[in-house]
């Protein structure tokens, strides 16, 4: 059941959204080669728990980091680990999402590190510019179809494939909440975007096949090919007017 939240609901989750996008930038300026993810994972840890707020993915169905880091090949839910190691020419996908005041905000970027190859820039260009293809969809009236066509449509145009097996949510009090938001799908269709709703649009953009594998360890998902991934999320409040972007930064 999709749940529709009031103006004051939508005021405490702007702060959980806030945190989130501070960490996000944080762990994006602490990435360097050498590190490991588990390291990259304890500074945002940190960083969370500093703001009077929670990592909301820390135990999330025997989850043991605080965010997913996932590099290159690997397109979400990688577990932060001693044993991998950052490097200069990766890319790397952090996603984390934040409980503050029993409310959560989720976004994800894909950083380079270091100087990285054209393909990694462009693929990386291309999702996140398709996310916002996305959000300019997310008004009242609309339907989660067009996010999900206009997502897709900016992605397949470029070359690229969308993975359908994952995708982005409805969010609130919980982490994951109704709607689902595929990043493909015909225009006009599942259901009609209201104001007060509080959706996750994450373009999970692949750049030789749709298809995916998940390792041995049950959670990294990876390019079925070994090629690149990117991952772009922002959480979207839908309003009477231009959809709000929940996890930015006020400076």
């Amino acid at each position: 059941m999709i749940q529709v939240k009031s103006a004051e609901e939508i005021s405490r989750m702007m702060k959980a959204g806030e945190i989130a996008a501070q960490a996000l930038s944080h762990a994006g300026r602490s990435i360097r080669p050498g590190m490991s993810t588990w390291e990259l994972d304890k500074i945002i840890h940190d960083f969370i728990v500093s703001k009077g707020a929670r990592p909301s993915s820390l135990g999330y169905c025997g989850f043991t980091g605080s965010a997913c880091i996932s590099i290159n090949e690997e397109l979400i839910h990688g577990i932060p680990s001693k044993k991998k190691i950052i490097k200069e020419g990766d890319i790397v996908s952090v996603d984390l999402t934040v409980e503050y005041d029993g409310w959560n905000g989720d976004n994800a970027r894909t950083f380079a590190v270091g100087e990285v190859s054209d393909e990694a820039k462009r693929l990386m260009k291309i999702t996140e510019e398709a996310l916002y293809e996305g959000i300019k969809m997310a008004v009242a009236g609309n339907r989660i179809g067009d996010i999900s066509n206009a997502v897709q449509t900016y992605c397949e145009k470029n070359g690229y494939f969308v993975v359908r097996k994952y995708i982005g949510h409805g969010i609130g009090k919980d982490m994951h909440e109704d709607p689902e938001v595929p990043n493909y799908g015909k225009p006009g269709r599942g259901p009609r975007l209201v104001p007060g709703m509080t959706i996750c649009i994450e373009p999970m953009i692949n750049s030789s096949t749709a298809d995916v594998k998940v390792l041995p360890d049950k959670w990294t998902v990876v390019e079925a090919n070994g090629n690149l991934s990117a991952h772009f999320e922002h959480t979207i409040c839908i309003t009477n007017g231009e959809p709000i972007i929940m996890t930015l930064e006020k400076h």
